[in-house]
């Protein structure tokens, strides 16, 4: 009997390859997992938590800072040579992504998270120069794991996901980041603002990009869009989106990559109608610059 066509079509190179990627979701996983129970304790404690503002808009809690610790003991030690980017312990990891280098969000949503509002998550992915190709996003309110390796696919709770198949703006509901800590760029969103939000069923500001992002994966959202984003709150969710049959690109339709920058996420018609929208409004006069 001869084997299945799929397996024909593997070559030992592929399979190696798949292998490595599944090692590294196993990190990103384990990663996920203990950063979500150290969450989950902390949102027990709220009125307890030390807390503080790095900049107007922008909080950083002792959660935050011993979720990424974790994090960073877990790779460090299946991974001993590999950089973390990450928003507290290592920022500057992200500017030259060589060779392996894990991207880590340990609490995206902590403005969320510090006032009881039940949406955040724990991201982190595998980069492999520059490419994302294992991904990690735990919900930690709903428990929902979203994972996705190059190559092998997207999933919720070990169940393949997709974009969703809404081609009608009418019918589409869009997520979005505000410019909340860039108020350079709040003339710029609030212009794209009302041909998006008159056009489709509606919009929606949940606070957390990993998670808007796996909600296009699934099909929550048709589409999202932000303004700024960094690496870390992208690397996860970009995969998860791309493996899901969606597109994630910068304001001109260009692959986005793992950096500091805007992100348009969304299955393929309703990314496409969304970056008509963003062009219509002068969405490209945005710069990449970091956060």
């Amino acid at each position: 009997m001869s084997a299945p066509e799929s397996w024909q079509a593997t070559s030992p190179a592929d399979a190696a390859a798949s292998g490595r990627h599944r090692a590294l979701l196993a990190t990103c996983v384990s990663c996920a997992a203990r950063g979500a129970a150290i969450v989950r304790e902390g949102a027990s404690n709220l009125g307890h938590l030390r807390w503080e503002v790095k900049a107007p808009a922008d909080f950083v809690s002792e959660v935050d800072r011993a979720t990424e610790a974790a994090i960073a003991g877990i790779i460090r030690q299946r991974h001993p040579d590999a950089p973390i980017a990450g928003g507290e312990l290592t920022p500057d990891a992200a500017a030259e992504l060589r060779g392996l280098t894990f991207a880590a969000d340990p609490l995206d949503g902590t403005t969320n998270f510090l006032h009881g509002f039940p949406w955040y998550a724990v991201s982190v992915a595998a980069v492999v120069d520059g490419v994302p190709v294992a991904a990690a996003v735990l919900n930690v309110p709903m428990g929902e794991l979203f994972t996705a390796t190059a190559g092998g696919g997207a999933r919720r709770a070990g169940d393949a996901i997709a974009v969703s198949t809404q081609d009608e703006p009418s019918h589409a509901l869009i997520g979005t980041g505000f410019p909340f800590r860039q108020h350079e760029l709040v003339a710029q969103y609030m212009e794209s603002l009302p041909r998006i939000m008159t056009a489709t069923a509606g919009i929606r500001r949940p606070g957390s990009a990993a998670l808007d992002l796996t909600d296009v994966a699934c099909g929550r959202f048709d589409a999202f869009w932000e303004l700024r984003l960094a690496p870390w709150d992208v690397a996860a969710g970009m995969l998860i989106v791309r493996e899901a049959g969606g597109l994630v690109t910068d304001l001109d339709g260009r692959p986005a990559p793992v950096a500091h920058g805007p992100i348009v996420a969304g299955n393929p018609a309703m990314h496409a109608w969304l970056i008509e929208q963003l062009r219509g409004a002068g969405g490209r006069r945005t710069e990449d610059r970091g956060d």
